[in-house]
């Protein structure tokens, strides 16, 4: 930052560990004016009591359970390809990652087929494979992500594939890895298609109706993204506006112009970011009015 001309002290990094640690420390401090923040709703929230001392700005990216619907008629090798990066990519770690999949009846069995064999074709290995599969952040995490593996089951899912752990061999031997997963067979109230997982896994559901498929994807306290894929660009339109998210792609993923607004709704966050939308952020508008 300093060599591209950034004053000394502008701009700092300090490492901490939330609750009772720098994160904590940061927040309460009456001389931070602003505070923006990217993680875990719960976190948000702490942080937002703290931010109320003192009426400070806030803006949040946080959790999110962000649904795809695919209808009949989309191209199933674009939506394919699209899902299984926005499902896996960074082994599900990602927050505009999909986890809820709605598949309309007459294409569903052949989407869980095709799905099935991209979600098989994630594996560790080279990190310049577009299917590697790389390990969870921590040994927590991995007991998180298998103990929604575990509930899944529990609650009547369908494995299609994975649902546990890969044998690792060689160079990437140690890493906290679990397998893509996908399920069938659950209920739209079911604790692993209602919850945030950051892992690679999804619920894949089937629908008969646009109005029903609209009602279930929103039927969620998130609000950060969603995707629709369809060749039928009224419908394109139509349902896109009726995703109760921030950002909703039109048959791609993870498609982003940095000037256009980015942030979520609900419990995934407030406050947008992008280009002017930054900006005002950052700036306090003030209104002169003279009288001459």
């Amino acid at each position: 930052m300093n060599a591209v001309g950034m004053p000394q002290g502008v701009y700092n990094v300090v490492h901490g560990f939330g609750g009772g640690s720098a994160g904590e420390f940061l927040t309460s401090n009456k001389d931070v004016d602003a505070i923006t923040f990217t993680g875990e709703t719960g976190t948000g929230q702490a942080i937002m009591q703290k931010a109320a001392v003192g009426v400070r700005d806030v803006s949040f990216e946080l959790g999110g359970k962000n649904a795809a619907i695919v209808f009949a008629d989309a191209d199933l090798d674009k939506a394919i390809e699209g899902l299984s990066r926005s499902v896996f990519l960074n082994t599900g770690q990602v927050c505009l990652g999909t986890e809820r999949v709605y598949v309309e009846r007459p294409l569903f069995d052949e989407f869980v087929r095709r799905m099935t064999l991209a979600a098989q074709a994630f594996k560790p290995g080279s990190m310049g494979d577009p299917a590697y599969l790389g390990p969870l952040s921590s040994a927590e995490h991995r007991d998180k992500v298998l103990g929604y593996y575990a509930k899944a089951v529990e609650e009547g899912a369908t494995v299609v594939t994975g649902g546990g752990v890969p044998k690792v061999e060689g160079d990437q031997a140690g890493g906290f890895y679990v397998e893509p997963t996908l399920w069938t067979g659950l209920a739209h109230d079911a604790t692993v298609i209602r919850e945030e997982i950051f892992g690679p896994c999804c619920g894949v559901i089937p629908f008969d109706s646009e109005d029903e498929v609209i009602a279930l994807a929103n039927d969620t306290d998130y609000g950060l993204c969603a995707t629709v894929w369809t060749e039928n660009v009224s419908r394109a339109h139509r349902v896109a506006a009726a995703m109760q998210v921030g950002v909703c792609w039109v048959n791609c993923w993870f498609l982003r112009d940095l000037r256009t607004a980015f942030g979520g709704s609900g419990h995934s966050g407030i406050g947008r970011e992008g280009g002017v939308h930054s900006l005002e952020f950052y700036t306090e508008t003030a209104n002169i009015c003279v009288k001459l």
